[in-house]
């Protein structure tokens, strides 16, 4: 059994999710905790970033190398285009994806996680005891704004990826406008890596995450809800509906010797 050491609400584990489900790849999630996560992921892997897929005695890091060894060691329903022009522009887009759609994404989320304090308690794990949900919702949203200001998540930064991310969508729905999928007549690793970086801005309806079901269709304010990228999110949905697997809950982390910081890639 394929095991996917993961974070939920990472969207480049959620990138290996969609590839594993379009496949028709049975696996066991396996939840890391981040900050908190077990020595044991360093010890399989050499380094402390999620996703890493462990197939039998061997284990690959990083969400395209896991890609590119899924299309090899699982060769049913490729991912990568065997024509020349088709290959290139999958491989092209992918890696656009994960610096464009991937990092700019998550420099919006955290923008909105700072800004909307019923967004920020939501995610929080369920073990954590009321009286510390209350008090990281009552955090003031200028501290948190200072705060991301000293790690790469000023006001301007914020701003600035959301306005990326107009155009990006912007492009993307152009690009579908006419064609069921961004460069073949099926699915390849640029439109199951774009479908699955999306994640982060808006969530996908349906029961594919372990978020609570209100923010189900929800996402970053001022691109979730602009209808102008509804092409986008309508067809990503579509992908979802015809490839994804319904949620399989993640199990506990792995137990180990002393914890290690785990890192989101």
């Amino acid at each position: 059994m394929l095991e996917l050491y993961q974070f939920e609400l990472s969207q480049y584990s959620e990138k290996v999710r969609l590839i594993l489900d379009y496949k028709g790849l049975e696996y066991t999630k396996i939840e890391v905790i981040p900050g908190v996560g077990q020595l044991e992921l360093f010890r399989l892997s050499g380094q402390r970033q999620v996703p890493v897929l462990k197939d039998g005695e061997t284990v690959i890091a990083d969400s395209t190398e896991i890609a590119l060894y899924l299309d090899r060691k699982y060769p049913d329903k490729p991912i990568i285009p065997s024509a020349p022009v088709a290959k290139g522009q999958s491989l092209l887009i992918e890696e656009w994806a994960d610096e464009s759609i991937g990092l700019k994404g998550r420099t919006a989320f955290i923008g909105a996680f700072n800004q909307n304090q019923n967004f920020r308690t939501v995610f929080l794990p369920r073990e954590i005891p009321d009286f510390v949900r209350t008090l990281v919702g009552s955090v003031p949203n200028e501290f948190l704004e200072v705060l991301g200001t000293g790690v790469g998540f000023s006001k301007d930064a914020i701003k600035s990826a959301q306005k990326s991310l107009k155009q990006d969508l912007e492009a993307l729905c152009l690009i579908l406008q006419n064609r069921p999928y961004l460069v073949a007549d099926h699915p390849t690793i640029a439109d199951l890596a774009v479908a699955g970086l999306s994640m982060i801005i808006k969530f996908p309806s349906g029961n594919y995450l372990d978020i609570p079901s209100e923010l189900q269709g929800k996402g970053v304010p001022g691109l979730a809800d602009n209808s102008a990228y509804d092409p986008f999110f309508e067809w990503r949905d579509r992908l979802y509906a015809e490839f994804r697997n319904q949620n399989i809950l993640p199990k506990n982390p792995p137990s180990g010797d002393s914890p290690t910081s785990i890192e989101i890639e």
